[in-house]
C-alpha cells in the first residue's frame, strides 16, 4: 500500500529538519567556544567542555531512541575526560584524562573490529595498509624521543605512547574498513577518528610546546567535529538496521501448470 504523499513530504521535512539542528548544535558549540576563546573568559572555556557529550546526546535522543553499549561506554569515558579538571590538577589531571580517553578510543576499537575481515582485503591494499601503519610508527617514535627530554613523569610518558598508538591502530583498522567497503558508514567512523587523532594532536601542542588560546580553540572545534560525526556515523547505522529487507519472488515453477 503507497502512503499518501503527505506523509512522505512530512517525513522528509523531519528528517532535514533534524539534520539541520543537529549540524546547528555543532555550529552553536563552535560559537560559544569561538566567544570564550576570543573574550579570554576562563568560566566560559572551563564550564562548555562538560558539554560537549551531552548537548549531542540530547539532540540525538529527538529523532533516536538507543544506542549499542560500545558507543555508550565511549560517550561515558569522553565525558569523563572532558570533566576530569573538576576533579584533578595538574600532572595527575594530564594521566587521568589520558587514562579515560585512551578508555574511550579502546571501546571504538570495539566498534570497529568486528567489520574488519584481514583475509577479505585486497593484497594491495593490505601492502597499502601495512605501509601506512609502519610509516604511522616511525614517526611516533620520533616524537616519542622528543618528549622524553620534555616529559619528566614517566607514567605520564607512557600514556601518551599507549594512546597513540591505540589512536594508530583505530586509524589503521578504520582506514582498512573504509578501503574495502566503500560505504559511507566506514567514511564517517575514519573521519571522526581521524579528527579525534588531531585534536589529540593539537591538545600536546598546548601541553608540551606553546600555550595559546587559538591552538586551545582549535582543538575543542577539532574534537566537536569528531563527536558529530561520530554521531552521525550511529544515525547511518540507525537508517540500515531499519530499512525493510526486499523479497524476491520465484518466478520459476516446478510445473508448468499453474493452479488458479
Amino acid at each position: 500500500m503507497i502512503q499518501p504523499t503527505y506523509v512522505n513530504i512530512v517525513k522528509t521535512w523531519f528528517k532535514l529538519t533534524f539534520n539541520k539542528v543537529f549540524l546547528g548544535a555543532l555550529l552553536l558549540l563552535i560559537t560559544v567556544n569561538v566567544i570564550g576563546a576570543v573574550t579570554k573568559d576562563a568560566l566560559i572555556m572551563q564550564t562548555l567542555m562538560p558539554l560537549f557529550v551531552p548537548v549531542f546526546l540530547i539532540f540525538f535522543f529527538v529523532k533516536h531512541k538507543s544506542l549499542g553499549i560500545a558507543f555508550i561506554a565511549f560517550l561515558m569515558f569522553s565525558f569523563l575526560g572532558d570533566t576530569s579538571f573538576l576533579f584533578f590538577s595538574g600532572d595527575t589531571l594530564i594521566q587521568a584524562s589520558s587514562i579515560l580517553y585512551l578508555l574511550s578510543y579502546l571501546f571504538l576499537l570495539i566498534m570497529v573490529l568486528p567489520k574488519f575481515k584481514l583475509f577479505e582485503v585486497d593484497k594491495l591494499i593490505g601492502v597499502y595498509l601495512f605501509a601506512v601503519f609502519l610509516i604511522a610508527l616511525y614517526f611516533l617514535y620520533i616524537i616519542y624521543g622528543i618528549l622524553q627530554v620534555l616529559i619528566i613523569n614517566p607514567n605520564e610518558l607512557l600514556l601518551f605512547g599507549i594512546k597513540n598508538l591505540t589512536l594508530i591502530l583505530l586509524t589503521f583498522i578504520s582506514f582498512g574498513v573504509f578501503l574495502n567497503t566503500q560505504s559511507k558508514q566506514s567514511a564517517l567512523f575514519l573521519t571522526a577518528v581521524v579528527f579525534f587523532g588531531l585534536s589529540v594532536m593539537m591538545n600536546y601542542v598546548t601541553l608540551y610546546y606553546l600555550y595559546d588560546w587559538r591552538f586551545v580553540l582549535l582543538q575543542r572545534i577539532l574534537y566537536a567535529i569528531a563527536l558529530y560525526v561520530m554521531f552521525k556515523y550511529v544515525m547511518v547505522r540507525h537508517i540500515i538496521k531499519k530499512k525493510p529487507k526486499t523479497i524476491q519472488l520465484n518466478e520459476q515453477y516446478p510445473s508448468d501448470t499453474v493452479l488458479s
